[in-house]
C-alpha cells in the first residue's frame, strides 16, 4: 500500500547541484515528519535532513548543513531534497522515509516500505 519513489539522482562535478524528489503514496502523507536518508557502500546509513508535517521546522546533518534544502508539499504528497555546493562525499544512494527517533538510522529496513531510491554521484 505504502508507495515511496525517489528521482531526480545522477552524475554531477564536485560543486554542482541536484534536486531529488520524492512521491509518497499509501499513507496520511501531511501527519508524518519526512526525512531523506543517504547510504554508499562501506559507510553507514545518514539521515541527512528531517522535516516536520507541516514543514515548520526542518534539521541537517552537519555534513550537508548549509548546503542542502529539505522542503515538503503536502497538496502533492512530495518531499524535496535540493543539494548545493556537492563533494564527492555526498556520494550515495538517497532514499526518502519518515524518519525514527533511533540512535543509529537504518536504511532499506525490512519493518517498513523502502522506494529504490535514487543514485547520486559526484565525481570530476
Amino acid at each position: 500500500q505504502v508507495q515511496l519513489v525517489e528521482s531526480g539522482g545522477g552524475l554531477v562535478q564536485p560543486g554542482g547541484s541536484l534536486r531529488l524528489s520524492c512521491a509518497a503514496s499509501g499513507f496520511s502523507f501531511s501527519s508524518y515528519n519526512m526525512g531523506w536518508y543517504r547510504q554508499a557502500p562501506g559507510k553507514e546509513c545518514e539521515l541527512v535532513a528531517t522535516i516536520t508535517f507541516t514543514g515548520s521546522r526542518t534539521n541537517y546533518a552537519d555534513s550537508v548543513k548549509g548546503r542542502f534544502t529539505i522542503s515538503r508539499d503536502n497538496a502533492k504528497n512530495t518531499v524535496t531534497l535540493q543539494m548545493n555546493s556537492l563533494k564527492p562525499e555526498d556520494t550515495a544512494v538517497y532514499f526518502c522515509n519518515a524518519p525514527t527517533t533511533a540512535r543509529q538510522p537504518m536504511c532499506v529496513t525490512r519493518d517498513r516500505y523502502w522506494g529504490q531510491g535514487t543514485q547520486v554521484t559526484v565525481s570530476s
